[in-house]
């Protein structure tokens, strides 16, 4: 916003301060109705979405409704180290309700891709940008096995907790052990999808999450799988697990009682970090 709109705001009644709050929450809207969209099973373009973590909102992805520019240009001067981004302009909606039935229909596969971790939304009257984007991995992270154990340690602290899971309620249960063959199979899925670019609890093999338990030497009753791509710490691959019923049901389940999980790092890969967090019972 320039300095001399700024001043002319300052001077508006406060009917008008209503109308720009107003407008502020149609746009928080748009996103949480995008971040509820992404935590549900979609079909979009003939193929099927799984349950993915929330967008995270970043007031550096909030750039003006129009005039297009250069969107890494305009990035880098709000000094957020892009590695990938793309814009949804829409023009015509008149409420958030109506933006996101404009998303679904014409731009469901960019806002249900994997690899974007943020968000920004703007609006200027019935013209509307959604900014999605990932920045570079900027955590120094330490190995896998470390980092797999910590992200234990955050799930056991949540499941100290109740917790509403979207419509389904978890009582606080006991906590979680770590356990090195899952441990194993969720390094060997990882490193797969980092390595062949892709996002899916379906291996390139055809595998699934209890074949490759197996295939380590777990011999469970019950296995699970949580996948995550993008998010660079451990608390924030948690946090977007436990906003997403699918994947906090996982982690609160009390039927489970080992958790092995691993990351993986490939540049080339369009997301650049993938997660995975395997959960059993024998």
């Amino acid at each position: 916003m320039h300095m001399s709109s700024v001043l002319r705001l300052a001077a508006l009644s406060l009917g008008m301060v209503f109308s720009v709050a107003a407008i502020a929450t149609e746009e928080a809207r748009l996103a949480e109705s995008i971040n509820g969209y992404r935590s549900q099973v979609q079909r979009c373009a003939g193929q099927v979405s799984m349950e993915l973590p929330p967008l995270v909102s970043d007031p550096r992805l909030v750039l003006p409704a129009t005039g297009v520019g250069d969107l890494q240009q305009s990035l880098a001067r709000a000094s957020y180290p892009m590695v990938t981004v793309q814009a949804i302009s829409l023009s015509g909606p008149r409420d958030a309700q109506s933006a996101m039935q404009a998303v679904q229909e014409s731009f469901c596969q960019v806002v249900l891709d994997p690899q974007f971790v943020d968000i920004g939304v703007s609006r200027e009257g019935r013209e509307w940008r959604i900014v999605l984007a990932r920045s570079l991995v900027a955590s120094r992270l330490g190995d896998w096995q470390s980092e797999g154990q910590k992200l234990l340690e955050l799930v056991n602290t949540a499941r100290t907790q109740p917790r509403r899971c979207g419509a389904q309620s978890f009582a606080a249960t006991t906590s979680l052990s770590w356990n090195t063959s899952l441990a194993a199979a969720a390094e060997s899925h990882t490193r797969s999808m980092a390595n062949g670019n892709f996002f899916d609890h379906k291996g390139r093999d055809g595998s699934t999450p209890g074949d490759r338990a197996e295939l380590a030497g777990y011999i469970g009753q019950q296995i699970g799988e949580n996948i995550a791509a993008g998010q660079d710490t451990i608390q924030k691959v948690v946090d977007g697990w436990l906003a997403s019923p699918g994947h906090c049901a996982n982690l609160m389940n009390p039927g489970f009682r080992e958790l092995g999980a691993a990351y993986a790092i490939d540049p080339k890969s369009d997301a650049g970090i993938y997660w995975t967090a395997v959960l059993g019972a024998q």
